[in-house]
């Protein structure tokens, strides 16, 4: 298609650039999981951030001025999680808003149709994913969890995994997968464990995976990525299953990197 070759040609003009030394800087300072990937995984990385940054549109929001510091850190955490993936680059994700710190969403305008006293109140959150619309993130919460992914919450890994999941249309905590048989594999799996988190959560009982994932689906997709990423050893000790879908999905075998020496930058 000619569209797609009128991509490659304007990547390849972005990537005949090279990578900013201020760039590198950024990647050493704010994103901990850099240090532990190979030479090959750092190019790639590299290579996807360049292009993410200069295709997406970027707004500061409440007051916050956009800097490359803010555009990297943010790039280099979503990038991570298609860094084997065959993929468009987020293709439907056009623009980026990012906020100083918490925010409260926008309400819609509530129909004339609507019943009074059924509009749920606002709250003040970390980020947020459009179906058809902006990833919307916080700056403090994004370089707070990139500098300390043993915290186990990463904002920019859980709206973007939603990003994954809405590629097909639904946001049903299945992204796009291989076969029929991954499809099979994958549902049996995080049924099971999504249920298991159900049960242990109804029981007051605490492990790796936050609560929160038992919320639906979509949900329990984004949280269990962020866990994946940043507390894999955890996770494939207590859900072995879980991250072994996970880790066919993503191409990705972060325990693995956690156990080998970062490498210096």
């Amino acid at each position: 298609m000619i569209f797609d070759w009128l991509d490659e040609r304007r990547r390849r003009r972005i990537l005949a650039t090279p990578f900013p030394d201020g760039w590198l800087q950024v990647l050493a300072r704010n994103m901990v999981h850099y240090r532990y990937l190979d030479a090959g995984e750092r190019q790639r990385l590299r290579d996807l951030v360049q292009v993410f940054v200069a295709e997406k549109e970027w707004e500061g929001c409440g007051g916050l001025a956009l800097t490359d510091e803010i555009r990297v850190t943010i790039a280099a955490q979503a990038c991570l999680l298609i860094l084997n993936l065959h993929h468009s680059l987020y293709e439907k994700v056009e623009t980026i808003l990012v906020y100083p710190s918490t925010f409260v969403p926008r309400r819609v305008e509530e129909s004339i149709f609507g019943l009074p006293g059924l509009v749920r109140p606002m709250l003040p959150t970390l980020g947020e994913a459009h179906q058809r619309g902006p990833v919307i993130l916080t700056w403090d919460a994004v370089r707070r969890s990139a500098r300390h992914p043993d915290i186990g919450h990463n904002v920019v890994y859980h709206e973007f995994a939603h990003k994954l999941d809405m590629l097909d249309g639904a946001v049903d905590g299945v992204p796009p997968l291989g076969d029929a048989a991954a499809y099979e594999r994958w549902e049996s799996v995080c049924k099971a464990e999504l249920e298991r988190l159900r049960e242990l959560s109804d029981a007051g009982e605490e492990g790796v995976l936050d609560p929160y994932a038992g919320t639906d689906e979509g949900e329990f997709f984004a949280v269990v990525t962020e866990t994946f990423f940043d507390r894999p050893l955890e996770l494939r000790a207590e859900h072995a299953a879980l991250y072994g879908v996970l880790s066919e999905f993503f191409g990705q075998d972060p325990a693995a990197r956690a156990q080998r020496a970062p490498e210096p930058v």
